[in-house]
């Protein structure tokens, strides 16, 4: 996998197939697809799904960083509540729960099945939570590396290529970061494979937005 100007034209082609393939898919399942080529036109396609004056929440998600989404939001005009930004645990929990009454969570994917599954493993469980109940919409950010066949396919994606990564990146002592090869540890306070969940179809019409960007994005 290649990406950003480095990835081959023909990769980049059918990379575009493929996310255009899972769109039609997320729309059967009653959620809204987006293609974009960039990272910049994907924060477009966020910020045009966000009306002024919302509030605005996020879970933990390298590719928010990466796009640079985040501070655009913070200096526009959205009620902005970043869990993220608190040094107090408390603080920082407390903002994790109000994140869930929010008109617009902001997330990414650890991985997007084909047929337009989407599947995510978390630790604290913030993110999930809010996926599946509480803001009045959630925009879901993906790169194309995140695609895959199969709900199988995700959950091994998941361990093997995003969590290790993940653990370095936020200092956890599990045996995959010394490894990177998942244990199925159960470690308090380390482990950040805690919760599962597959997003197979949304109740709530015109809820759940994914806007899928032909570049490597994440872990």
């Amino acid at each position: 996998m290649f990406g950003g100007s480095e990835m081959d034209a023909n990769i980049r082609k059918a990379n575009e197939l493929r996310i255009k393939t899972v769109i039609k898919n997320l729309e059967k399942r009653n959620m809204a697809g987006y293609y974009c080529e960039t990272a910049e036109e994907a924060v477009q396609q966020v910020l045009a799904l966000i009306p002024e004056g919302s509030e605005v929440a996020w879970g933990g998600s390298l590719t928010l960083d990466q796009i640079g989404v985040k501070p655009i939001l913070k200096e526009g005009n959205y009620k902005v509540n970043d869990p993220m930004s608190y040094a107090d645990p408390a603080e920082g929990r407390q903002a994790r729960r109000e994140a869930l009454l929010s008109d617009v969570f902001l997330t990414s994917v650890n991985a997007v099945t084909m047929d337009g599954e989407i599947v995510n493993i978390d630790g604290v469980g913030n993110r999930v939570a809010a996926i599946v109940f509480g803001p009045k919409k959630v925009i879901m950010i993906a790169g194309v590396n995140k695609l895959v066949m199969s709900e199988a396919d995700a959950v091994d994606r998941i361990r093997c290529d995003a969590c290790p990564p993940n653990v370095t990146r936020l200092g956890r002592k599990t045996p995959c970061s010394v490894t990177g090869k998942c244990a199925e540890c159960l470690i308090p306070g380390e482990t950040i494979c805690c919760q599962t969940n597959v997003t197979r179809f949304s109740g709530i019409d015109d809820r759940i937005h994914v806007v899928l960007v032909n570049e490597v994005l994440g872990y």
